[in-house]
């Protein structure tokens, strides 16, 4: 591994009403400040709570940047096919101004397939819209002229070096690096049919490679990797939690017509690509992730597990003072505040 930054990631899961969400999720956020992470990230997701809980990113971001004074805000990911580029353009620079100048925005095509006739779009048409949206995104931030003869006001705030792109796929990759953006690496994704055991980083090296190939000369790469990490000061305790959220997980899966092999707690875990246990065993296992050799962020979430709050914020602790310092004491590199 390079030298890293450590963030962290939520999509907001918690088993509570909406308010009462977004009042933990920013107990979070301020605690992983508290600790030192560099970045704390939010998922974007429309209409299914149970997917993720929070269809407006940027007010959320505005009021934790009020509640914090250092950490970096993201968004993984805005789903900018079903939203107007142009509101997205001025949301994101209000945001980024009320906070300091400290907003990521991270894009990506994809979202569950019956949320887009809502938004007026169609799924199979995803990709060339995204390719559309997010030029003139990027075109706005940069004080270019829209089609109707207007800019944006306020005007840019350099977000177009803080654009990030999420991506399945190696085109995808390549087309993150081609236009000198960041690349989200997702904490799980699917296995091709031919390779079912896959790794996760098999999978995703090569698109860091194709990345790193296509970025433009003297561009510097912006790596991250999400990561389902669990810690807890008991293995024993931390598996029961596991095989609880994960259980959830295959019953969505199934009913979905996906198969998933459930024999026990062990084949969950490697189903969903999970780092966890007592923090010397989430470090042994992070230490096993080759993509991580080449991310310069890593960003950890609960997700599928989603244990009660409590639990989370032991997480962040154990993460923070005994993982990521043995993390970066392996790679020369320092975890501050």
């Amino acid at each position: 591994m390079s030298q890293k930054q450590f963030g962290f990631f939520t999509r907001l899961l918690d088993d509570v009403p909406a308010a009462q969400r977004y009042a933990l999720a920013l107990e979070q956020i301020r605690a992983a400040e508290a600790y030192g992470f560099q970045s704390a990230w939010v998922a974007q997701h429309h209409f299914h709570g149970d997917e993720g809980g929070l269809p407006s990113p940027f007010p959320f971001l505005a009021h934790a940047a009020a509640q914090t004074s250092r950490i970096r805000l993201g968004t993984g990911v805005v789903t900018l096919v079903m939203e107007d580029a142009v509101r997205v353009a001025e949301d994101a620079v209000v945001t980024d101004i009320l906070s300091g100048g400290r907003l990521e925005v991270g894009f990506g095509s994809g979202g569950t397939p019956t949320s887009y006739p809502a938004f007026g779009e169609n799924f199979s048409d995803r990709h060339a819209v995204f390719n559309r949206k997010l030029h003139t995104v990027k075109s706005a931030w940069t004080g270019q002229e829209l089609p109707d003869g207007n800019r944006l006001w306020p005007v840019g705030t350099g977000l177009e070096k803080r654009s990030w792109q999420a991506t399945f796929s190696v085109f995808g990759a390549e087309r993150a690096g081609s236009d000198g953006d960041g690349l989200l690496l997702s904490r799980t994704q699917p296995r091709r049919p031919e390779k079912p055991d896959a790794s996760l980083w098999e999978l995703q090296v090569p698109m860091v490679e194709a990345y790193l190939n296509a970025l433009p000369d003297g561009r510097d790469p912006r790596i991250l990797a999400s990561r389902s990490v669990f810690v807890a000061d008991d293995r024993a305790k931390a598996l029961r939690l596991a095989e609880k959220g994960l259980s959830r997980q295959v019953r969505k899966f199934r009913a979905a017509g996906h198969t998933i092999d459930d024999t026990n707690i062990d084949t969950l875990i490697r189903t969903f690509d999970v780092h966890i246990g007592t923090p010397e065993e989430v470090v042994n296992s992070l230490l096993r992730d080759r993509t991580l050799d080449h991310a310069t962020e890593i960003a950890i979430q609960v997700h599928s597990i989603d244990p009660e709050h409590p639990y989370i914020l032991r997480s962040l602790e154990l993460f923070a003072t005994q993982v990521a310092p043995i993390l970066a004491n392996k790679n020369n590199a320092l975890f501050s505040k």
